[in-house]
């Protein structure tokens, strides 16, 4: 299978190393050669149709802060459709604005009649009834296991191993800043300031935290949760939303009197979808405290099931990736079969 990768920051370069590392497992398992024909970063790309070496890439990427030779305007598309390949890779960084660079090289991609897998909540969380009808029409996949939860398979869970289970609700920590701030205030009595900084300090929270700490990266995982998997057709702004901002330090004082903390829960049904501050029970699964995810899926008949782990970093990132890598590779691998 032929990759092209858009966006060749941290996750873009940690895609490129677990796809070297794991060439040979998935040469064995899918009898197939994959390989990266393109690469392309904000102002310059390579190609090359016999395969790039992704050591090469990420060295050139460290020394020059360029990833290819050629330059071009950031207009990665216009290029896209010029190129053969099979599946986009689509990690530029995510825009809740407007949803670009990352859905214009997604929708060119479907259009043309490419696969795609991205990490990019931006254009799910505008416009995903658009990109999914796109892959529908041209026959082809949208996958985006790595957009909600990073290493947690949240999405494909849901949606491939839950198939016949009827899903009731979804809730959870989809930010681990916040998750980390607030369980600071909670362990060392610190005021939501200092819990802050200390975040910033450690490369936890941006140098402006607004996206995490105001509760817009859960709302957008939310709005990609209540599509993907309740298949409603919401955008990030129909989520309701309260960030952290106004956590203080009597009102984590007062929880823990009641033996309870102060987590920021998304919640996802066909009939509520939330971002707030909320008093979790000291001990159940959703009091977790540091820098993890959690999500509890409630089903009719398996019940609840919880699943927790690294919400982001570069490996965790490119494991999520690497699963809808590997789900594309076993649906070719079927197809071929079933020619025969």
């Amino acid at each position: 299978m032929d990759l092209v990768i858009v966006g060749f920051g941290v996750v873009g370069q940690g895609v490129a190393e677990v796809i070297q590392q794991k060439r040979e497992f998935l040469h064995d398992a899918f009898r197939k050669k994959t390989r990266i024909v393109g690469v392309f970063d904000s102002s310059s790309y390579e190609t090359n149709k016999t395969g790039l070496d992704p050591s090469a890439l990420i060295k050139r990427k460290a020394s020059k802060n360029k990833v290819g030779k050629r330059r071009y305007d950031g207009d990665a598309w216009r290029i896209l459709g010029a190129l053969e390949y099979d599946t986009l890779i689509e990690v530029t960084p995510t825009n809740i604005v407007s949803g670009e660079p990352g859905f214009t090289n997604i929708a060119t991609a479907l259009k043309s009649g490419k696969n795609v897998i991205t990490s990019n909540k931006g254009p799910l969380a505008l416009r995903f009834r658009e990109l999914s009808d796109a892959a529908r029409k041209n026959n082809v996949q949208l996958r985006f296991e790595a957009t909600v939860g990073g290493a947690m398979p949240i999405i494909n869970l849901s949606r491939e191993l839950l198939r016949g289970e009827k899903i009731l609700s979804i809730r959870g920590i989809l930010n681990g800043t916040c998750n980390f701030i607030l369980d600071r205030m909670m362990e060392e009595g610190l005021p939501f300031a200092q819990a802050l900084r200390e975040a910033q300090d450690m490369g936890i929270a941006e140098k402006d935290p607004s996206y995490d700490i105001d509760g817009d990266d859960s709302a957008c995982k939310v709005a990609i949760l209540a599509n993907a998997i309740f298949g409603l057709d919401k955008k990030y702004s129909d989520v309701k939303k309260t960030g952290i901002r106004g956590v203080t330090e009597d009102a984590i004082s007062l929880a823990e009197e009641e033996k309870k903390v102060i987590r920021l829960i998304g919640e996802i049904s066909p009939k509520r979808l939330e971002v707030a501050p909320r008093l979790v029970r000291i001990g159940h699964p959703l009091s977790i405290g540091g820098t993890r995810n959690i999500v509890q899926i409630h089903t009719d008949l398996a019940g609840e099931i919880t699943v927790a782990g690294k919400g982001a970093g570069k490996y965790e990132t490119a494991s999520a990736i690497l699963s809808d890598l590997v789900a594309l590779l076993n649906e070719n691998k079927k197809s071929r079969v079933i020619r025969r």
